[in-house]
């Protein structure tokens, strides 16, 4: 559907505050076309400025009820009405009142019936709403369709009155509320005049029995519901009461109804309210389940990342008992990359979702490399670029990998006379690249990654390779040398 800005563009006079009235009356119109069973086309008038007669009205949004068959089987948005085509529109925007007395039309093979309805905001007629329905199914109504119309009416009244949309009041509507889901309707004392079959149902199994006719909803809300407020807090009974526009959820073991009060104004008076219901029992269900697992997973990680440090330490407290300095050094290498592990399962341990902020871990693995580094006075590491968040299943091996090609570099790139190391990131959506460079000696003449001994470099290559699905490069430059890795995000 195109923008209605694209289609009122220089041929209207309307503002951008009527503008953004015009969008929450859209956002919100799904509800009128639902409870009056009719298809709904807001217009616009053409004109060149506010003082100007309009020429015409052109069609900037067209909504079709869900509780009923729709009576056009095209679209409406962007048609034109040149003045003198639509008594009805024009009536509407020339008196400021609905005009409901036309005879019905036929329309193919259906008979429509017409109304219009003037939108007024700040005291002038911004645009008017055509209603269509059709006029056969209005001779034998239901008792829920009396209910529904009546309240349709005195929405329509609000809208001519300025009333309606309600101000600041999207949030609310956010999920947008279904009339099919269940309705209630309140007098003016907050007591229940209607209640629709579903909203019945739902307060059934919530454990009410019997009607809820001549019951105040508050009253009814607070029996079935196990909340329990402190006396300084909101209560039901003022939220349920009809008096304001409120969204409430009542819950209890039997489920949770997700309410929305709609007061009902008249001029200057409430006159009563009403109020759709919308089963969310499933919904909370799920959500209870996901914060659950959430939960579960995060203490897992907790759990994973002490077993790794008791395992560091284990490993630690043998390298001291051990005599012989290579061995000793073996399980401190092995001590240094379980500790790498560690500190991603750590990160996702507090992590609010399932996603490692792997910059927080680089910075910590490269303050471990410098403590344990006997030149950490003189040595200078620089960042450039960002990882961001990353997924576990890539944060794990990548920690491995950049903990080995650190302490590569600081044991044996920087032996010589080397005092600086860079690590360089170039991230996409889709792609990541990764140096990590120092200024030392270089590499030997013959060095082959493929052939080479280096135990370090060997699981660098095969994490790199198997976990990672990249590839690594190490080569000698001006300065010292350069180890690159590419690998793929997705």
């Amino acid at each position: 559907m195109p923008q209605f800005e694209n289609i009122l563009q220089g041929r209207s006079s309307i503002t951008s505050e009527q503008s953004h009235r015009l969008r929450e009356l859209i956002a919100d119109w799904q509800l009128l076309s639902d409870l009056s069973f009719a298809d709904l086309v807001l217009w616009v008038p053409l004109r060149k400025d506010s003082k100007s007669w309009p020429t015409g009205h052109v069609a900037i949004a067209h909504i079709r009820p869900t509780t009923a068959a729709t009576v056009f089987t095209h679209d409406i948005i962007g048609e034109e009405a040149p003045w003198g085509s639509r008594p009805g529109i024009e009536r509407a925007l020339s008196d400021a009142e609905i005009q409901r007395d036309t005879e019905p039309e036929l329309v193919g093979e259906l008979l429509i019936k017409e109304e219009t309805i003037p939108v007024i905001f700040e005291d002038q007629v911004i645009a008017v709403i055509s209603r269509h329905r059709n006029a056969e199914l209005m001779r034998s109504p239901s008792r829920l369709e009396l209910n529904y119309r009546e309240i349709a009416h005195n929405l329509y009244r609000m809208i001519a009155e300025g009333n309606f949309p309600y101000p600041n009041a999207n949030s609310l509507f956010d999920p947008a509320p279904r009339v099919g889901d269940g309705l209630i309707r309140l007098d003016v004392n907050g007591v229940i005049s209607y209640a629709s079959p579903n909203a019945r149902s739902a307060f059934n199994r919530m454990g009410w029995n019997g009607e809820l006719e001549s019951f105040s909803l508050s009253d009814v809300a607070e029996k079935v519901s196990k909340e329990r407020r402190d006396a300084h807090e909101e209560g039901l009974q003022t939220r349920l009461s009809g008096k304001a526009l409120r969204r409430v959820e009542v819950e209890n073991p039997g489920g949770t109804i997700d309410l929305l009060v709609l007061p009902l104004i008249k001029g200057a008076d409430r006159i009563g309210a009403i109020v759709l219901l919308h089963n969310v029992t499933e919904l909370r269900r799920r959500e209870r389940e996901l914060v659950t697992k959430d939960a579960t997973i995060r203490e897992v990680h907790h759990r994973v990342k002490n077993n790794l440090q008791t395992v560091s330490a284990l490993l630690r407290l043998q390298a001291r008992r051990i005599e012989d300095p290579a061995a000793s050094a073996a399980l401190e290498e092995a001590v240094r990359r379980i500790a790498s592990i560690a500190l991603v399962h750590e990160t996702l341990s507090s992590s609010s979702d399932a996603s490692v902020a792997f910059d927080d871990v680089l910075n910590r693995l490269v303050a471990h490399a410098l403590e344990l580094s006997p030149r950490m006075a003189t040595l200078q590491i620089l960042r450039d670029g960002e990882f961001g968040s990353l997924e576990p299943r890539i944060a794990t091996p990548l920690a491995l990998v950049v903990t080995e090609l650190i302490h590569n570099a600081l044991e044996h790139g920087l032996e010589a006379s080397g005092t600086a190391l860079q690590i360089s990131v170039n991230r996409s959506d889709s792609q990541c690249e990764v140096r990590i460079s120092d200024d030392g000696v270089g590499l030997p003449k013959d060095f082959d990654l493929a052939q080479s001994s280096n135990l370090g470099l060997q699981i660098v290559r095969t994490l790199t390779e198997n976990e990672l699905k990249g590839d690594l490069t190490l080569r000698s430059s001006e300065k010292g040398t350069v180890a690159q890795l590419n690998f793929p995000l997705n």
